[in-house]
């Protein structure tokens, strides 16, 4: 018989693993295509806020690496495909104020602790925006282009696997 902590382990640690490689099967959909038609830029910018906000927050408030370890590699994987999308739309030039406004969003947030706090409400609708966003892109285009399924399953499974386990306490 499998004991709750041994699902509770396994829901972490494959969690963790999935969050690793889970914009892959985008991110190579789009390199294969040499076309980014189907991914929303502004659902992958919004995504990459929610993150950063996220992890801006965990670590302004020291919370352990093991909460919030997954994000940086998300977010690298987000500033792969952004970087992707700008390439094959013809507009790297716009990567420069993009990565300046998150450079700067970084530090403003913690620039106080009522700014992080308030900031950290938004966390949650930025994230859904995100999706909903991408979605309605597909919704209006009638076309999937590189969008990934795959990508989209294994987000599903990792935000069910933080929901197992909120703590997210993978050292555990």
């Amino acid at each position: 018989m499998v004991s709750e902590l041994e699902i509770l382990i396994f829901a972490n640690w494959s969690t963790l693993v999935a969050c690793m490689v889970l914009k892959f099967p985008q991110i190579l959909s789009v390199m294969a295509a040499k076309s980014a038609e189907g991914v929303s830029l502004q659902s992958v910018l919004l995504e990459l806020s929610g993150f950063l906000l996220f992890l801006r927050y965990q670590m302004y408030y020291n919370y352990p690496l093991e909460t919030y370890l997954e994000y940086p590699m998300l977010m690298i994987q987000d500033a792969v495909l952004l970087m992707l999308l700008f390439h094959y739309t013809g507009s790297i030039k716009n990567a420069l104020p993009y990565a300046a406004i998150f450079f700067a969003a970084w530090n403003i947030l913690a620039l106080h602790r009522w700014i992080i706090d308030m900031a950290m409400y938004l966390c949650t609708a930025i994230s859904a925006s995100s999706k909903f966003v991408q979605l309605q892109y597909l919704w209006q285009t009638q076309d999937s282009g590189q969008a990934s399924a795959l990508t989209w399953a294994l987000a599903t499974y990792t935000s069910a696997g933080k929901i197992l386990n909120p703590s997210h306490d993978i050292f555990d």
